[in-house]
Protein backbone atom coordinates (compact mmCIF):
# COMPACT_ATOMS: atom_id res chain seq x y z
CA UNK A 1 0.00 0.00 0.00
CA UNK A 2 2.58 2.48 0.93
CA UNK A 3 4.49 1.63 -2.57
CA UNK A 4 1.44 2.48 -4.52
CA UNK A 5 0.62 5.71 -2.14
CA UNK A 6 4.27 7.07 -3.24
CA UNK A 7 3.86 6.23 -6.74
CA UNK A 8 0.70 8.38 -6.88
CA UNK A 9 1.90 11.53 -5.03
CA UNK A 10 5.02 11.63 -7.32
CA UNK A 11 2.85 10.38 -10.38
CA UNK A 12 0.73 13.12 -9.30
CA UNK A 13 3.68 15.71 -9.43
CA UNK A 14 5.65 14.74 -12.41
CA UNK A 15 2.38 14.96 -14.62
CA UNK A 16 2.01 18.35 -13.18
CA UNK A 17 2.74 21.17 -15.88
CA UNK A 18 5.28 23.72 -15.78
CA UNK A 19 3.10 26.18 -14.83
CA UNK A 20 1.67 24.66 -12.50
CA UNK A 21 4.40 23.57 -10.61
CA UNK A 22 5.53 27.10 -9.83
CA UNK A 23 2.24 28.01 -8.46
CA UNK A 24 2.49 25.09 -6.33
CA UNK A 25 5.20 26.28 -4.90
CA UNK A 26 4.38 30.09 -4.58
CA UNK A 27 1.34 29.11 -2.84
CA UNK A 28 3.84 26.91 -0.39
CA UNK A 29 1.31 23.75 -1.80
CA UNK A 30 4.78 21.77 -2.77
CA UNK A 31 7.98 22.55 -1.26
CA UNK A 32 11.03 22.08 -4.48
CA UNK A 33 12.20 19.33 -2.35
CA UNK A 34 9.48 16.92 -2.98
CA UNK A 35 9.31 17.95 -6.64
CA UNK A 36 12.63 17.48 -7.13
CA UNK A 37 12.37 14.02 -5.29
CA UNK A 38 9.21 13.40 -7.21
CA UNK A 39 11.59 13.72 -11.17
CA UNK A 40 14.37 12.32 -9.38
CA UNK A 41 12.88 9.13 -8.43
CA UNK A 42 11.08 8.89 -11.49
CA UNK A 43 14.21 8.96 -13.76
CA UNK A 44 15.78 6.22 -11.53
CA UNK A 45 13.09 4.08 -12.38
CA UNK A 46 12.98 4.87 -16.00
CA UNK A 47 17.17 4.72 -16.46
CA UNK A 48 16.14 1.92 -19.76
CA UNK A 49 15.07 4.88 -21.15
CA UNK A 50 18.38 5.96 -21.18
CA UNK A 51 17.80 9.82 -21.51
CA UNK A 52 20.82 10.71 -18.87
CA UNK A 53 24.79 10.79 -19.75
CA UNK A 54 25.55 12.54 -16.32
CA UNK A 55 22.99 12.35 -13.24
CA UNK A 56 23.71 15.03 -10.61
CA UNK A 57 20.79 13.94 -8.27
CA UNK A 58 22.60 13.70 -5.03
CA UNK A 59 23.40 17.91 -5.48
CA UNK A 60 19.99 18.64 -7.09
CA UNK A 61 17.98 17.46 -3.80
CA UNK A 62 20.90 19.19 -1.28
CA UNK A 63 19.99 22.91 -3.19
CA UNK A 64 15.98 21.58 -2.91
CA UNK A 65 16.35 21.83 0.57
CA UNK A 66 18.13 24.74 0.55
CA UNK A 67 15.98 26.61 -1.38
CA UNK A 68 12.92 25.46 1.10
CA UNK A 69 15.13 26.48 4.22
CA UNK A 70 15.51 30.09 2.37
CA UNK A 71 12.46 30.15 -0.44
CA UNK A 72 13.03 33.11 -3.21
CA UNK A 73 9.11 33.09 -4.61
CA UNK A 74 9.41 35.72 -6.47
CA UNK A 75 11.69 33.77 -9.43
CA UNK A 76 10.32 32.48 -12.72
CA UNK A 77 11.18 28.91 -11.87
CA UNK A 78 11.52 29.13 -8.55
CA UNK A 79 12.94 25.04 -6.81
CA UNK A 80 12.01 23.92 -10.18
CA UNK A 81 14.08 20.53 -10.76
CA UNK A 82 15.08 20.76 -14.51
CA UNK A 83 17.41 18.23 -16.93
CA UNK A 84 19.49 19.81 -19.80
CA UNK A 85 21.03 18.54 -22.91
CA UNK A 86 24.87 17.83 -22.61
CA UNK A 87 25.55 20.19 -25.38
CA UNK A 88 25.63 23.19 -22.62
CA UNK A 89 28.31 24.11 -20.91
CA UNK A 90 27.76 23.22 -16.91
CA UNK A 91 30.24 24.50 -14.11
CA UNK A 92 32.07 21.64 -12.16
CA UNK A 93 29.68 19.54 -14.27
CA UNK A 94 30.56 16.99 -16.65
CA UNK A 95 29.60 18.21 -20.40
CA UNK A 96 30.31 15.11 -22.96
CA UNK A 97 28.74 16.04 -26.24
CA UNK A 98 27.82 13.03 -26.17
CA UNK A 99 31.05 12.24 -27.81
CA UNK A 100 34.01 10.23 -26.33
CA UNK A 101 36.51 13.07 -27.03
CA UNK A 102 34.54 14.68 -23.84
CA UNK A 103 34.32 12.35 -21.90
CA UNK A 104 35.60 13.79 -19.29
CA UNK A 105 35.61 16.90 -19.95
CA UNK A 106 34.62 19.23 -16.83
CA UNK A 107 33.82 22.87 -17.26
CA UNK A 108 35.05 25.44 -14.94
CA UNK A 109 32.32 28.27 -16.65
CA UNK A 110 28.92 27.85 -17.08
CA UNK A 111 27.00 28.50 -20.54
CA UNK A 112 24.86 31.32 -20.63
CA UNK A 113 21.35 30.04 -21.33
CA UNK A 114 21.78 27.76 -18.29
CA UNK A 115 23.09 30.43 -15.74
CA UNK A 116 19.59 32.25 -17.19
CA UNK A 117 17.91 29.38 -15.47
CA UNK A 118 19.75 28.90 -12.50
CA UNK A 119 19.58 32.46 -12.05
CA UNK A 120 15.85 32.54 -11.96
CA UNK A 121 15.99 29.62 -8.97
CA UNK A 122 15.85 26.22 -11.55
CA UNK A 123 17.99 23.19 -10.07
CA UNK A 124 20.17 21.21 -12.42
CA UNK A 125 19.46 17.40 -12.17
CA UNK A 126 21.32 16.26 -14.81
CA UNK A 127 22.69 16.02 -18.52
CA UNK A 128 20.85 14.60 -20.95
CA UNK A 129 21.97 12.38 -23.98
CA UNK A 130 22.39 13.43 -27.66
CA UNK A 131 24.20 12.75 -30.95
CA UNK A 132 27.72 13.17 -30.60
CA UNK A 133 28.40 17.26 -31.34
CA UNK A 134 24.56 17.22 -32.13
CA UNK A 135 25.40 15.49 -35.57
CA UNK A 136 22.43 13.28 -36.28
CA UNK A 137 18.48 13.06 -36.16
CA UNK A 138 18.02 9.93 -34.40
CA UNK A 139 20.04 9.62 -31.03
CA UNK A 140 21.77 6.63 -32.21
CA UNK A 141 25.66 8.60 -32.93
CA UNK A 142 26.06 9.20 -29.15
CA UNK A 143 29.24 7.60 -27.81
CA UNK A 144 26.89 6.60 -24.81
CA UNK A 145 24.03 4.53 -26.69
CA UNK A 146 20.83 5.56 -28.03
CA UNK A 147 17.41 6.87 -26.39
CA UNK A 148 14.54 5.02 -26.87
CA UNK A 149 11.37 6.54 -27.38
CA UNK A 150 9.14 6.74 -24.38
CA UNK A 151 6.16 6.22 -27.23
CA UNK A 152 7.80 2.84 -27.87
CA UNK A 153 11.31 1.90 -26.73
CA UNK A 154 11.67 0.08 -30.17
CA UNK A 155 11.78 4.17 -31.96
CA UNK A 156 14.13 6.90 -32.04
CA UNK A 157 13.30 9.80 -29.80
CA UNK A 158 14.52 12.08 -33.07
CA UNK A 159 17.79 13.74 -32.94
CA UNK A 160 20.19 15.75 -31.99
CA UNK A 161 17.96 16.76 -28.52
CA UNK A 162 16.91 13.25 -28.22
CA UNK A 163 17.41 12.86 -24.55
CA UNK A 164 15.40 15.94 -23.99
CA UNK A 165 12.60 15.38 -26.42
CA UNK A 166 12.66 11.59 -24.49
CA UNK A 167 12.68 12.84 -20.86
CA UNK A 168 9.82 15.68 -21.14
CA UNK A 169 7.43 13.20 -22.93
CA UNK A 170 8.47 10.46 -19.93
CA UNK A 171 7.82 13.15 -17.66
CA UNK A 172 11.42 12.80 -16.42
CA UNK A 173 11.76 16.74 -16.09
CA UNK A 174 9.34 19.44 -16.64
CA UNK A 175 10.58 21.39 -19.10
CA UNK A 176 14.20 21.45 -21.05
CA UNK A 177 16.41 23.39 -22.78
CA UNK A 178 17.91 21.72 -26.53
CA UNK A 179 19.61 22.90 -29.34
CA UNK A 180 18.58 23.13 -32.89
CA UNK A 181 21.20 23.09 -36.08
CA UNK A 182 18.96 22.08 -38.97
CA UNK A 183 15.61 20.74 -36.58
CA UNK A 184 17.52 19.32 -33.47
CA UNK A 185 14.47 20.67 -31.28
CA UNK A 186 11.54 20.41 -33.77
CA UNK A 187 11.87 17.37 -35.23
CA UNK A 188 12.56 15.23 -31.75
CA UNK A 189 9.59 17.45 -30.40
CA UNK A 190 7.39 15.95 -33.44
CA UNK A 191 8.30 12.24 -32.87
CA UNK A 192 7.55 12.28 -28.79
CA UNK A 193 4.73 14.39 -28.84
CA UNK A 194 5.88 17.01 -27.34
CA UNK A 195 6.33 21.43 -28.23
CA UNK A 196 9.59 22.25 -29.32
CA UNK A 197 10.90 26.28 -30.02
CA UNK A 198 13.80 27.24 -32.21
CA UNK A 199 14.37 30.77 -31.57
CA UNK A 200 15.52 33.50 -33.99
CA UNK A 201 19.56 32.64 -34.50
CA UNK A 202 20.79 35.35 -32.33
CA UNK A 203 17.49 35.60 -29.46
CA UNK A 204 19.64 33.21 -27.10
CA UNK A 205 23.24 33.34 -26.38
CA UNK A 206 25.90 30.43 -27.96
CA UNK A 207 28.22 30.85 -25.14
CA UNK A 208 29.06 28.32 -23.66
CA UNK A 209 27.36 25.77 -25.52
CA UNK A 210 29.41 23.15 -27.37
CA UNK A 211 29.47 24.20 -31.12
CA UNK A 212 28.91 22.44 -34.16
CA UNK A 213 27.79 24.66 -36.85
CA UNK A 214 28.16 28.41 -35.85
CA UNK A 215 25.98 30.40 -38.50
CA UNK A 216 23.00 27.98 -37.46
CA UNK A 217 23.35 27.07 -33.81
CA UNK A 218 20.35 28.28 -31.92
CA UNK A 219 19.30 27.15 -28.01
CA UNK A 220 15.48 26.83 -27.78
CA UNK A 221 13.21 25.46 -25.01
CA UNK A 222 11.28 21.83 -25.16
CA UNK A 223 7.92 20.99 -22.90
CA UNK A 224 4.93 19.48 -22.65
CA UNK A 225 2.55 22.39 -23.84
CA UNK A 226 3.27 25.88 -25.69
CA UNK A 227 2.41 28.26 -21.85
CA UNK A 228 5.27 26.25 -20.80
CA UNK A 229 7.70 26.37 -23.66
CA UNK A 230 6.96 30.58 -23.64
CA UNK A 231 7.98 30.68 -20.20
CA UNK A 232 10.86 29.09 -20.77
CA UNK A 233 11.74 31.36 -24.00
CA UNK A 234 10.91 33.98 -21.74
CA UNK A 235 14.03 33.35 -19.24
CA UNK A 236 16.42 32.08 -21.61
CA UNK A 237 16.36 34.83 -24.35
CA UNK A 238 18.84 37.61 -23.84
CA UNK A 239 21.30 39.37 -25.01
CA UNK A 240 25.09 38.59 -24.32
CA UNK A 241 28.05 40.32 -24.98
CA UNK A 242 30.14 37.57 -24.76
CA UNK A 243 28.55 35.94 -28.31
CA UNK A 244 29.45 38.03 -30.82
CA UNK A 245 26.18 36.93 -32.71
CA UNK A 246 23.73 37.67 -29.90
CA UNK A 247 21.04 40.18 -30.97
CA UNK A 248 20.46 43.31 -28.89
CA UNK A 249 16.70 43.52 -29.30
CA UNK A 250 13.53 44.24 -27.11
CA UNK A 251 12.46 41.07 -25.72
CA UNK A 252 8.87 40.20 -24.89
CA UNK A 253 7.53 38.78 -21.79
CA UNK A 254 6.67 35.74 -23.93
CA UNK A 255 3.95 33.69 -21.71
CA UNK A 256 2.58 36.71 -20.07
CA UNK A 257 1.62 38.06 -23.65
CA UNK A 258 0.15 34.96 -24.72
CA UNK A 259 -3.19 35.06 -26.04
CA UNK A 260 -5.58 32.76 -28.35
CA UNK A 261 -6.99 35.14 -30.55
CA UNK A 262 -5.15 35.29 -33.66
CA UNK A 263 -8.18 35.95 -35.60
CA UNK A 264 -7.22 37.97 -38.82
CA UNK A 265 -3.90 36.72 -39.15
CA UNK A 266 -2.42 35.46 -42.30
CA UNK A 267 -0.65 32.27 -42.69
CA UNK A 268 0.89 30.92 -45.30
CA UNK A 269 1.00 27.39 -46.83
CA UNK A 270 4.09 26.82 -49.23
CA UNK A 271 3.36 24.33 -51.84
CA UNK A 272 6.68 23.39 -52.21
CA UNK A 273 6.64 21.67 -48.57
CA UNK A 274 4.22 19.09 -50.67
CA UNK A 275 7.22 16.84 -51.23
CA UNK A 276 7.08 13.52 -53.71
CA UNK A 277 6.26 10.53 -52.02
CA UNK A 278 5.43 12.35 -48.88
CA UNK A 279 3.31 9.69 -46.65
CA UNK A 280 -0.38 10.78 -46.55
CA UNK A 281 -0.78 10.85 -43.10
CA UNK A 282 1.88 14.05 -42.94
CA UNK A 283 -0.39 15.88 -46.06
CA UNK A 284 -3.88 14.86 -44.04
CA UNK A 285 -2.36 15.99 -40.77
CA UNK A 286 -1.01 19.03 -42.37
CA UNK A 287 -4.82 19.33 -43.97
CA UNK A 288 -6.57 19.41 -40.41
CA UNK A 289 -3.67 21.77 -39.38
CA UNK A 290 -5.36 24.35 -42.03
CA UNK A 291 -8.82 23.55 -40.71
CA UNK A 292 -7.30 24.52 -37.18
CA UNK A 293 -6.04 27.71 -38.08
CA UNK A 294 -9.54 28.45 -39.99
CA UNK A 295 -11.44 28.04 -36.47
CA UNK A 296 -9.35 29.47 -34.63
CA UNK A 297 -10.16 32.79 -36.93
CA UNK A 298 -6.77 32.89 -39.25
CA UNK A 299 -6.89 33.21 -43.24
CA UNK A 300 -5.17 31.12 -44.99
CA UNK A 301 -3.15 31.72 -48.45
CA UNK A 302 -1.23 29.60 -50.74
CA UNK A 303 2.45 30.95 -51.33
CA UNK A 304 5.97 29.73 -52.82
CA UNK A 305 8.65 29.74 -51.33
CA UNK A 306 10.88 28.48 -54.60
CA UNK A 307 14.18 27.49 -53.07
CA UNK A 308 13.22 25.06 -51.15
CA UNK A 309 13.91 22.06 -52.72
CA UNK A 310 17.93 23.22 -52.27
CA UNK A 311 17.65 24.19 -48.48
CA UNK A 312 18.93 20.87 -47.82
CA UNK A 313 22.13 19.82 -49.94
CA UNK A 314 22.65 23.80 -49.33
CA UNK A 315 22.43 23.12 -45.64
CA UNK A 316 24.91 19.77 -46.08
CA UNK A 317 27.61 21.90 -47.49
CA UNK A 318 27.40 25.10 -45.00
CA UNK A 319 26.83 22.26 -41.11
CA UNK A 320 29.27 20.24 -42.06
CA UNK A 321 31.98 23.33 -43.50
CA UNK A 322 31.77 25.09 -40.22
CA UNK A 323 31.89 21.36 -38.34
CA UNK A 324 35.05 20.64 -39.34
CA UNK A 325 36.29 24.03 -38.54
CA UNK A 326 35.21 23.78 -35.51
CA UNK A 327 36.08 20.47 -34.17
CA UNK A 328 39.75 20.92 -35.39
CA UNK A 329 40.41 22.19 -31.57
CA UNK A 330 40.06 18.56 -30.50
CA UNK A 331 43.23 17.18 -30.82
CA UNK A 332 44.09 15.80 -27.55
CA UNK A 333 46.32 18.40 -26.40
CA UNK A 334 44.99 20.97 -24.44
CA UNK A 335 41.61 19.37 -22.87
CA UNK A 336 39.36 15.45 -23.85
CA UNK A 337 40.62 12.61 -24.63
CA UNK A 338 44.35 12.10 -25.61
CA UNK A 339 45.28 8.56 -27.29
CA UNK A 340 48.98 7.59 -27.28
CA UNK A 341 51.33 7.96 -30.37
CA UNK A 342 54.24 7.41 -31.64
CA UNK A 343 54.95 11.28 -32.02
CA UNK A 344 52.87 14.40 -32.19
CA UNK A 345 51.24 13.92 -35.91
CA UNK A 346 50.79 10.54 -35.00
CA UNK A 347 49.04 11.40 -31.94
CA UNK A 348 46.68 14.07 -33.54
CA UNK A 349 45.64 11.12 -35.47
CA UNK A 350 44.54 8.69 -33.26
CA UNK A 351 43.02 11.07 -30.87
CA UNK A 352 40.29 11.82 -33.75
CA UNK A 353 40.17 8.74 -35.25
CA UNK A 354 39.18 7.38 -31.78
CA UNK A 355 37.65 10.07 -30.01
CA UNK A 356 35.46 10.73 -33.11
CA UNK A 357 32.27 8.29 -34.10
CA UNK A 358 31.82 7.62 -37.50
CA UNK A 359 28.87 9.92 -38.23
CA UNK A 360 31.24 13.29 -37.44
CA UNK A 361 34.35 11.88 -39.28
CA UNK A 362 31.80 11.97 -42.19
CA UNK A 363 30.90 15.59 -41.74
CA UNK A 364 34.30 16.91 -40.74
CA UNK A 365 35.51 14.73 -44.40
CA UNK A 366 32.96 16.86 -45.98
CA UNK A 367 33.26 19.94 -44.70
CA UNK A 368 37.18 19.81 -44.92
CA UNK A 369 36.51 18.72 -48.59
CA UNK A 370 34.05 21.64 -49.81
CA UNK A 371 36.07 23.96 -48.00
CA UNK A 372 39.44 22.88 -49.60
CA UNK A 373 41.60 24.55 -52.78
CA UNK A 374 39.64 24.40 -55.84
CA UNK A 375 36.32 23.43 -54.37
CA UNK A 376 35.32 26.09 -51.99
CA UNK A 377 34.35 28.61 -54.98
CA UNK A 378 32.21 25.56 -56.45
CA UNK A 379 30.68 24.27 -53.19
CA UNK A 380 30.65 26.38 -49.88
CA UNK A 381 30.43 29.60 -51.57
CA UNK A 382 27.42 28.86 -53.51
CA UNK A 383 26.38 27.14 -50.95
CA UNK A 384 26.66 30.63 -49.29
CA UNK A 385 24.60 32.16 -52.15
CA UNK A 386 21.85 29.54 -52.39
CA UNK A 387 21.34 30.06 -48.16
CA UNK A 388 20.83 33.87 -49.79
CA UNK A 389 18.41 33.08 -51.78
CA UNK A 390 16.34 30.69 -49.76
CA UNK A 391 15.93 33.97 -46.86
CA UNK A 392 14.99 36.04 -49.98
CA UNK A 393 12.14 33.41 -50.28
CA UNK A 394 11.34 33.60 -46.78
CA UNK A 395 11.32 37.68 -46.52
CA UNK A 396 8.77 37.81 -50.35
CA UNK A 397 6.13 35.33 -48.15
CA UNK A 398 6.43 37.35 -45.15
CA UNK A 399 5.07 40.40 -46.94
CA UNK A 400 1.97 38.78 -47.87
CA UNK A 401 1.72 36.75 -44.24
CA UNK A 402 2.04 36.50 -40.74
CA UNK A 403 3.44 33.02 -40.21
CA UNK A 404 3.64 29.61 -41.85
CA UNK A 405 2.18 26.31 -41.55
CA UNK A 406 4.34 23.53 -42.55
CA UNK A 407 4.20 19.63 -41.34
CA UNK A 408 7.34 19.25 -38.66
CA UNK A 409 8.75 16.31 -40.21
CA UNK A 410 8.10 13.82 -43.53
CA UNK A 411 6.99 10.54 -41.25
CA UNK A 412 6.82 9.60 -37.40
CA UNK A 413 9.48 8.32 -35.57
CA UNK A 414 10.87 5.45 -37.12
CA UNK A 415 12.57 2.07 -35.68
CA UNK A 416 16.45 2.68 -33.84
CA UNK A 417 18.66 1.08 -36.38
CA UNK A 418 16.41 1.51 -39.48
CA UNK A 419 18.23 4.33 -41.17
CA UNK A 420 22.08 3.91 -39.62
CA UNK A 421 23.09 2.65 -42.79
CA UNK A 422 21.78 4.92 -45.00
CA UNK A 423 22.72 7.95 -43.69
CA UNK A 424 20.98 10.02 -46.79
CA UNK A 425 17.61 8.72 -45.71
CA UNK A 426 18.40 9.68 -42.52
CA UNK A 427 19.62 13.29 -43.38
CA UNK A 428 16.23 13.63 -45.28
CA UNK A 429 14.27 13.86 -42.36
CA UNK A 430 15.10 17.58 -41.94
CA UNK A 431 13.94 18.34 -45.11
CA UNK A 432 11.01 20.63 -43.60
CA UNK A 433 13.21 22.07 -40.71
CA UNK A 434 16.05 23.07 -42.38
CA UNK A 435 15.42 25.89 -44.25
CA UNK A 436 14.35 28.17 -41.44
CA UNK A 437 18.10 27.49 -39.67
CA UNK A 438 19.43 28.96 -43.00
CA UNK A 439 17.26 31.84 -42.88
CA UNK A 440 17.99 32.13 -39.32
CA UNK A 441 13.90 32.40 -38.73
CA UNK A 442 12.08 31.02 -35.25
CA UNK A 443 10.00 27.54 -35.68
CA UNK A 444 8.27 25.70 -33.31
CA UNK A 445 6.48 22.36 -33.16
CA UNK A 446 3.75 21.29 -31.99
CA UNK A 447 2.07 17.90 -31.79
CA UNK A 448 -0.95 17.72 -33.60
CA UNK A 449 -2.25 14.11 -34.25
CA UNK A 450 -0.93 10.51 -34.28
CA UNK A 451 -0.21 7.98 -37.52
CA UNK A 452 -2.43 5.09 -37.80
CA UNK A 453 0.36 2.89 -35.14
CA UNK A 454 -0.71 5.77 -32.86
CA UNK A 455 2.87 7.63 -33.09
CA UNK A 456 3.13 11.07 -32.42
CA UNK A 457 3.05 13.69 -35.89
CA UNK A 458 3.96 17.41 -35.22
CA UNK A 459 3.03 20.53 -36.97
CA UNK A 460 5.64 23.09 -37.57
CA UNK A 461 5.07 27.11 -37.33
CA UNK A 462 7.59 29.78 -38.97
CA UNK A 463 7.34 32.78 -38.19
CA UNK A 464 9.39 36.19 -39.18
CA UNK A 465 12.97 36.87 -37.82
CA UNK A 466 11.79 37.90 -33.67
CA UNK A 467 8.47 37.30 -34.27
CA UNK A 468 8.39 34.56 -31.00
CA UNK A 469 5.10 36.12 -29.38
CA UNK A 470 3.35 35.69 -33.05
CA UNK A 471 3.83 31.91 -33.60
CA UNK A 472 3.74 31.28 -29.65
CA UNK A 473 0.46 32.24 -30.05
CA UNK A 474 -1.11 31.07 -33.10
CA UNK A 475 0.70 27.07 -31.47
CA UNK A 476 -0.94 28.43 -28.18
CA UNK A 477 -4.31 28.75 -29.88
CA UNK A 478 -4.73 25.93 -32.31
CA UNK A 479 -2.91 23.43 -29.60
CA UNK A 480 -6.52 24.17 -28.00
CA UNK A 481 -8.36 23.04 -30.49
CA UNK A 482 -6.12 20.05 -31.14
CA UNK A 483 -6.59 18.92 -27.86
CA UNK A 484 -3.66 16.39 -28.12
CA UNK A 485 -3.12 13.48 -25.80
CA UNK A 486 0.04 11.26 -26.02
CA UNK A 487 0.07 7.63 -25.87
CA UNK A 488 3.04 7.00 -23.91
CA UNK A 489 4.42 4.28 -22.11
CA UNK A 490 3.91 4.96 -18.01
CA UNK A 491 7.16 3.40 -16.88
CA UNK A 492 6.10 3.94 -12.87
CA UNK A 493 2.95 1.88 -13.84
CA UNK A 494 5.27 -0.98 -14.47
CA UNK A 495 7.67 -0.44 -11.70
CA UNK A 496 4.66 -0.58 -9.11
CA UNK A 497 3.10 -3.57 -10.39
CA UNK A 498 6.42 -5.51 -10.78
CA UNK A 499 7.09 -4.50 -6.95
CA UNK A 500 3.56 -5.22 -5.42
CA UNK A 501 4.02 -8.52 -7.34
CA UNK A 502 0.44 -7.09 -9.47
Amino acid sequence: FCCTKSYRIMSDITKQTLSELVNNIKEKKLSSSEITQAFVDRSEKSKELNTYITEDFSNALDKAKKFDDNPKLDLKLPGIPMAVKDLFCTANVRTTAGSKILNNFVPTYESTVTQNIWNEGAILIGKLNCDEFAMGSSNETSFFGNVQNPIDKNLVPGGSSGGSSSAVAAQLTPITIGTDTGGSIRQPASFTGTVGLKPTYGSCSRYGIVAFASSLDQAGPMAQNVKDCALLQEVISSYDQKDSTSIDFQRNQYSKELTKDIKGKKIGIPKEYRVDGMPKEIDDLWQKGIEYAKDCGAEIIDISLPHTNYALPTYYIVAPAEASSNLARYDGVKYGFRADGENLIDMYEKTRSEGFGAEVQRRIMIGTYVLSSGYYDAYYLKAQKVRKLIKNDFDEAYKKVDAILTPSTPSSAFKIGEKTNDPVSMYLNDIFTVPVNLAGLPGISIPAGHDSKGYPLGLQIIGKAFDEQNILNIAYAMEEKINFKNKITDWWIKWVKKSQNI
